[in-house]
């Protein structure tokens, strides 16, 4: 691909590292690609962040397909991951350290499965405290990492699908399709409640952005070397 490619436009499936921010992927490929081709100015952004922690795929935009970035946000999406029953974070995920644990012995490989049904279709779910979300100007991890009070307001999302698709001990493996605005992370947080006990994220995918699939995505790394093999 040329500059001049770029700059009229491209998607960009890339698939992202543990640990690294969608902030950290869009400013990385924005420099390689303006390095490359010499290009003083190019505008790149991302349709859905990912948490540090969560890997699996960004979509990209380059020049003028940033203005379909808000198109491609609002697809469905799908996740896999990890649910860790009888215990829960402060963050709902392994950002921060187990503040409390629940017992899980009368909890069944049925009460499981079965607790999925309930999260079918159009619920009300309330964001973590630790979420980007912004609340009297303050984004709420701020207020929480501060060890502030917050008032958290539930939003309506869509799951359209919920399977499990493992259980090992106390790991519940899963998939999941859904809206936009969804917090995986509080659907696992939710999940444990469902069960009477607690739980949380231990690992988290995402594998589509409506017709973008994961497994046609570049990591960074093969992205950029593709610029320098152009």
């Amino acid at each position: 691909m040329t500059a001049e490619d770029y700059l009229s436009g491209q998607v960009l499936l890339i698939d992202k590292p543990l640990h690294w921010t969608s902030f950290q992927a869009v400013n990385k490929l924005r420099w390689e690609i303006r390095h490359a081709f010499n290009i003083k100015k190019i505008k790149v952004g991302h349709a859905g962040t990912l948490d540090p922690l969560a890997t699996g795929l960004l979509v990209i935009c380059t020049g003028k397909m940033t203005k379909q970035i808000d198109k491609f946000q609002g697809q469905e999406k799908e996740y896999t991951g990890t649910i860790v029953l009888g215990s829960t974070t402060p963050s709902y995920d392994l950002e921060t350290d187990i503040n409390k644990t629940f017992p899980t012995d009368h909890i069944t490989e049925k009460d499981i499965r079965d607790a999925t049904q309930g999260f079918i279709g159009e619920i009300e779910q309330y964001p973590p405290v630790f979420s980007a979300i912004k609340k009297d100007g303050k984004r709420l991890y701020e207020f929480a990492r501060a060890g502030e009070d917050v008032e958290l307001k539930s939003r309506k999302i869509t799951i359209s699908e919920f399977d499990i698709t493992g259980i090992e001990g106390q790991d519940i493996h899963f998939r999941v399709v859904c809206s936009k605005g969804t917090y995986i992370r509080s659907l696992a947080n939710d999940f444990g409640k469902a069960l009477k006990s607690g739980s949380h994220l231990s690992a988290l995918r995402r594998t589509k952005i409506g017709d973008f699939h994961v497994e046609n995505a570049l990591t960074p790394e093969a992205f950029i070397e593709s610029l320098t093999t152009k």
